[in-house]
């Protein structure tokens, strides 16, 4: 049975949860306001204050929680509105995995945007990217924190909105305005599914809110894949598919890199991307009900992680690179959601948040020091310059690699575990998808960091290490990246699984349901070892191939304009699906848009508008005739006109 969430009357903890998301918010009214007036200084200090202080209240949040039972509460604030039966209240609930993501969000949030006061310190609208950032903190925290599905979807598209206004941030070239503008419009077809899931869960459950509608769903166990189940779930999933970028929904977020550096890195390691994980992981009583749902997402989620993968590999702009690994990692996270191994996934979304925000602002620090270029072939030898960006760019590498002691291991290990046991040949594809992430990111290290350095002789002038204030993220993320994965240690190395533990009250209808999202997958311990030790042989494999190509042959992928082979052409240009989305999808519409303003708009709508136009005039030229001049003539109207009156009225009456 799904734990009951229990309101609560305490003033003092209903202000501290206001404040995690207000506090942003005042920080994006004071620096949006403010923009070029203020500070730089006083601009950077507010922007990562503010989401300081909502980690600290966060971290207070968590340890009162775990200290006062771990009982779940709802933060009623006041009833937001009202329609018919449906009562909509502006509340917080408070439970393990809105702590867990509360944490994860503000804490990396935090560190991206102290990079960020380096990494932008240059350029003239400082103040409106902070308040940006601001903004779509606020909105990701109004997400996790939200206690029914209408707040859930309130921040939903507030992240949305964030992720136009800032990956077309530099909006005067005009590349970068068509991507945010994609990225808008694809998140808007998978939000569509979202909102007609919520229409559905009211119209099944009678209402919106998660305590209610989880428990109604757990004492409906006959229900279990049924339509209105199966429906309710897709729908959901169609929402998660366009903000978490699987396939089919997927080609936005690699053109996502028009942004600066440190909105990648906010989008792409623990807020907008992680917001389909979440909400599949907090509607799982919904989910056990449709084993056919789940079985999709499981395909779905491997299909993306090969696909993105086998992109990856031909990709030489070095956000691009990392692009794509996050929509693989998320394929990942889908795979474990589809296979019910909940605790994995999210396991997996904290430890990518680390290793995956540190490689994306380690690649600012690489475009800083290089005078803005992205293309690694244009790069090399760059360890000699930038030490610390190196090392802590190798360590985020060996940990989305899965090599031990670092985070990724134990993530991807538990992941895969977990699949095996649902399905041999779904592991072995997810072994495949390793194997290409260890190669595609480790040819990426060589050839930024080792060889020659292949770029202009003003760019080597140049070459320098980042100021403090971008490198020390980069090493706070480096320690988390190297020992975030012991609060998930495996069943072969320790009894306790410190994070499965603490979110195992989130699964508790799951677990009874179907035996499944259990702390750790039902293999013996001789197995677990053997699973382990061939993910780390094909990574290390990988990673000796691709080190063999790219210094020891000192490999470069060749330039612009070469002829490839047929395959590497067809991943090269990402198998030609935004080709193929422009043909079937966009070309018809533009030129169905385009008949209908030649035939409806200028022929009916503006021939009508013009047509009443016309008689009007030609009604004027003829009533104006009347207007003579003469007096004589308008007396003989005038008297006409009474005796036309009187008449009627005599004939009438």
């Amino acid at each position: 049975m799904q734990e009951v969430v229990m309101p609560i009357n305490n003033q003092e903890m209903a202000l501290l949860c206001l404040l995690v998301p207000l506090l942003p918010f005042i920080g994006f009214l004071i620096n949006g306001l403010g923009n070029r007036k203020l500070p730089k200084a006083l601009v950077g200090l507010l922007g990562s204050g503010t989401v300081l202080a909502s980690f600290l209240i966060s971290v207070y949040l968590f340890i009162d929680f775990t200290s006062n039972g771990s009982r779940p509460y709802i933060v009623d604030l006041y009833n937001w509105f009202t329609v018919g039966s449906l009562e909509i209240g502006f509340s917080f609930m408070i439970d393990q995995l809105t702590l867990l993501m509360l944490l994860m969000v503000t804490g990396i949030g935090f560190l991206i945007h102290v990079y960020s006061a380096g990494y932008m310190s240059h350029d003239e609208n400082y103040g409106k990217f902070f308040s940006f950032l601001n903004l779509f903190m606020f909105s990701m925290l109004l997400l996790v924190m939200g206690s029914n599905y209408v707040m859930m979807f309130v921040g939903w598209e507030g992240v949305g909105l964030c992720s136009y206004l800032l990956i077309g941030f530099w909006n005067k070239n005009h590349n970068y305005n068509n991507a945010a503008k994609k990225a808008f419009i694809m998140n808007r077809i998978g939000d569509l599914g979202f909102l007609l899931g919520i229409f559905l869960i009211f119209i099944t459950f009678g209402s919106v809110s998660y305590p209610e509608v989880f428990l109604s769903a757990s004492q409906m166990t006959g229900m279990t894949d049924s339509g209105v189940m199966i429906a309710i779930t897709m729908l959901l999933f169609v929402g998660a598919m366009g903000k978490s970028a699987q396939i089919p929904l997927f080609t936005w977020l690699p053109d996502a890199m028009a942004g600066p550096t440190p909105v990648s890195a906010l989008i792409h390691a623990a807020t907008m991307v992680t917001a389909g994980i979440y909400m599949v992981l907090r509607s799982n009583v919904l989910y056990v009900l449709a084993p056919t749902t789940m079985e999709f997402i499981a395909i779905i989620g491997l299909i993306t992680a090969l696909v993105a993968a086998t992109i990856g590999l031909a990709q030489n702009d070095i956000k691009k690179v990392l692009a794509y690994s996050t929509v693989s990692q998320l394929g990942f996270m889908f795979l474990a959601l589809g296979v019910m191994a909940f605790s994995s996934s999210i396991f997996h979304v904290l430890t990518h948040a680390f290793f995956k925000a540190l490689l994306f602002l380690g690649a600012g620090s690489v475009i800083h020091a290089v005078s803005n270029e992205q293309d690694i072939r244009n790069m090399g030898g760059l360890r000699k310059w930038l030490p610390i960006t190196f090392i802590t760019f190798l360590i985020g590498t060996l940990a989305i690699s899965g090599i031990p002691p670092f985070a990724g291991f134990f993530s991807k290990d538990e992941l895969l575990a977990h699949v095996f046991e649902h399905n041999k040949l779904m592991w072995g594809l997810g072994l495949l998808a390793s194997f290409m992430t260890s190669f595609y990111m480790f040819r990426l290290l060589f050839l930024t960091f080792f060889g020659k350095f292949r770029g202009t002789e003003a760019q080597r002038s140049h070459l320098h290490e980042s100021p403090s204030s971008m490198t020390i993220p980069l090493i706070v993320l480096a320690i988390l990246s190297t020992i975030g994965g012991f609060i998930g240690l495996p069943a072969v190395f320790s009894d306790t699984h410190t994070l499965g533990n603490f979110l195992s009250p989130i699964y508790n209808f799951a677990r009874q349901a179907n035996g499944a999202a259990l702390e750790a997958p039902h293999i013996d311990h001789t197995t677990e070892y053997i699973l382990m030790a061939v993910s780390v042989v094909v990574s290390v494999i990988a990673i000796i191939i691709a080190y063999v190509m790219y210094v020891k042959k000192e490999t470069v992928p060749a330039p612009e304009g070469t002829r490839l082979s047929p395959i590497h052409n067809l991943i090269y240009n990402k198998y030609y699906v935004d080709e193929i989305y422009d043909t079937v999808f966009v070309r018809p519409v533009m030129a169905m848009s385009s008949a209908f303003h030649r035939f409806v708009d200028v022929i009916v709508v503006d021939g009508i508008v013009n047509g009443f136009g016309k008689l009007v005039m030609a009604s004027g030229r003829v009533l104006r005739l009347t207007q003579s001049g003469v007096i004589g003539f308008y007396v003989f109207v005038m008297v006409a006109s009474i005796v036309l009156i009187l008449f009627l009225n005599f004939f009438i009456a």
